[in-house]
């Protein structure tokens, strides 16, 4: 017997449709909702539901819809498929690495199972963690997920939910933890039949995207239900180990209990239940602690968040721009701050927003595992007009020194795909809106925005076609060849080194000490016995290690130690890097 029940409080008649038929359902379950059971449905029959006489709309809670959000559902049983991740016991976040992919462009396929063909490059580079950017239903084949209107469903076009299962089952036989972005701000412009159901939004508050969920207001309980079962249905029924929040700072939220708490602790409970770890991963410009501050302690239990502070003034420093966001960013002190203390902006003056911003955290009680520092993510790259790679803009040795700061910082390092060898790919915006008039209004709209920074019109990709998605996928053959290839060894020596030295994925802020010389373009991080350099400058730089012996651990165009009457010296070539460890 299979049970169909829909929220729709304001609804007078709801049916259900399915084969042919229409069956009235009835009041059940709870104020609002509707059930009907149909023994003769089960796995693989497509239904919908009609509310008031009207259009057959599909399930709000459906987990497949293989002809897209604009048409029926279908029945999927979740216990049909077969695992076999039964010794899987989770891998949690802190002392991880980890790899931000994107499904339709990590191969050419663009598929779950074409992307599990390629996790073993990710173990041999020694990624523990894989961030799958949203995979939630959404209209057209190609997009970067943001505009997902069916919240539990896996998109068809990458292999639908028993291609997402694969895929899971598959990193977890290579020993990798998987993170699922996943999207409650807003959902996409088309296909987001919500509103026809019920309350689920709001125009109290506005977001960049229009109106904002309703997660405070007449309503709001079932709202925040549907969310909250959606994320704990990515981790339960399809075996996600954690979830990445995109744009939290947007969910506009007034009551004394935040939708973030509520769902930490319903996450936090569901991992008991499991007996595995299980975590979620904010992305917030908010830069208050209060965020990843345990629950207990007054915080909203986050587990981690992004560091776009550290991002920036690794970014700013290394290719000089200084525009937007970049504008109080790029000295070697701004970036020796976020090392220290995660957040440029910790209650100071923030020149970009015209206003003070931030809130400072206490190192003494804020373990920077809580933090992800990345050199690149989807959004750095891919919200540039002609969605170029830090590796368009620097030189192979410049990158080699990025990421030695990011994967010897206090931090939980991410990498973007591709950046572990350099990828000549662009990554760009693209969409494949099935509507013509917002397919146009997406293509105007993206030449103007970039148009008023001074881009010409012709240079920005059309973001409906096919070629800007195609371009966007990575080029396998890389990694095999120079320059890419040295890259590649590099990454790889790092990781290895912040995996067997515990120094070098020490989460103690309080441990993290810098010493640079701006004018000369170096500077030092310093992890217990080991030291990072990086010299930034075009001529060669000599640097003091200390007054003991020291070795190199690993170098990037070579670098030699030397010690004499006044000390131990460590020479690097102009753009390059070294890890350095002390003797005695």
């Amino acid at each position: 017997m299979t049970q169909f029940s829909v929220w729709a409080p304001a609804a007078s008649s709801v049916e259900l449709v399915a084969g042919g038929a229409r069956r009235a359902m009835r009041h059940g379950g709870g104020p609002g909702w509707w059930r009907v059971d149909v023994p003769a449905l089960g796995h693989g029959d497509d239904y919908a539901f009609s509310v008031d006489g009207g259009q057959a709309l599909p399930d709000p809670r459906s987990a497949w819809q293989p002809g897209g959000p604009d048409e029926p559902s279908r029945v999927y049983d979740h216990d049909r498929f077969e695992w076999t991740d039964q010794a899987w016991r989770g891998r949690a976040l802190p002392g991880g690495v980890v790899y931000e992919l994107h499904i339709g462009t990590f191969t050419d396929a663009g598929t779950f199972d074409a992307a599990a063909d390629r996790l073993g490059h990710l173990v041999d580079l020694g990624v523990t963690h894989v961030e799958v950017m949203p995979v939630a239903a959404f209209p057209g084949r190609h997009g970067w997920g943001y505009d997902g209107v069916c919240l539990w469903a896996a998109h068809e076009p990458y292999g639908g939910p028993d291609g997402l299962k694969r895929f899971v089952d598959a990193a977890h036989a290579h020993g990798l933890a998987v993170i699922l972005d996943v999207v409650h701000n807003h959902l996409g412009p088309s296909g987001n039949y919500l509103p026809r159901f019920g309350p689920y939004f709001t125009d109290r508050y506005h977001t960049p995207w229009g109106s904002a969920v309703n997660l405070d207001g007449p309503g709001s309980d079932e709202v925040r239900a549907f969310l909250r079962s959606s994320a704990l249905a990515w981790l339960r029924d399809f075996h996600i180990d954690g979830l990445r929040l995109d744009a939290v700072h947007e969910l506009e939220d007034r009551r004394a209990v935040p939708f973030l708490e509520e769902l930490s602790d319903a996450v936090d409970r569901l991992g008991v239940a499991l007996g595995k770890p299980l975590f979620l991963v904010a992305e917030s410009d908010l830069n208050d602690p209060r965020m990843v501050t345990p629950r207990e302690n007054g915080g909203l239990g986050v587990h981690a968040q992004w560091s776009d502070d550290f991002h920036h003034a690794l970014h700013a420093l290394l290719t000089g721009e200084r525009q937007g966001y970049y504008v109080d960013f790029g000295s070697m002190g701004t970036l020796a701050k976020t090392l220290r203390r995660v957040w440029l902006h910790d209650g100071g003056w923030s020149t970009f927003r015209e206003r003070h911003h931030g809130r400072p955290l206490d190192p003494s009680r804020m373990p920077g595992h809580r933090f992800m520092g990345y050199l690149q993510d989807h959004d750095q790259v891919g919200n540039r007009a002609v969605g170029e790679r830090i590796s368009a803009l620097l030189p192979p040795g410049l990158l080699a020194a990025a990421a030695a700061l990011v994967l010897t910082s206090p931090f939980t390092p991410m990498l973007f795909m591709g950046e572990e060898w350099g990828a000549s790919t662009p990554w760009q915006y693209f969409t494949d809106h099935t509507d013509p008039v917002l397919a146009e209004a997406v293509r105007r709209g993206r030449r103007a925005e970039f148009a008023a920074h001074g881009w010409d019109a012709g240079q920005v990709p059309d973001p409906q076609s096919p070629d800007t998605v195609r371009d966007s996928r990575l080029d396998w053959s890389e990694p095999y060849r120079e320059p890419h290839s040295a890259l590649l060894a590099w990454y790889r020596d790092l990781i290895r080194l912040r995996r067997t030295h515990a120094e070098l994925a020490d989460p103690d802020l309080r441990a993290v000490h810098l010493t640079y010389d701006e004018a000369a373009g170096w500077m030092m991080l310093h992890r217990g016995a080991f030291r990072t350099a990086v010299n930034l400058a075009e001529e060669e730089a000599t640097l003091p290690v200390g007054t003991g012996g020291a070795e190199v651990a690993a170098a990037w165009d070579g670098a030699r130690v030397e010690r004499g009457l006044a000390g131990t010296t460590l020479t690097l070539a102009p753009r390059s890097a070294a890890v350095v460890r002390l003797t005695d």
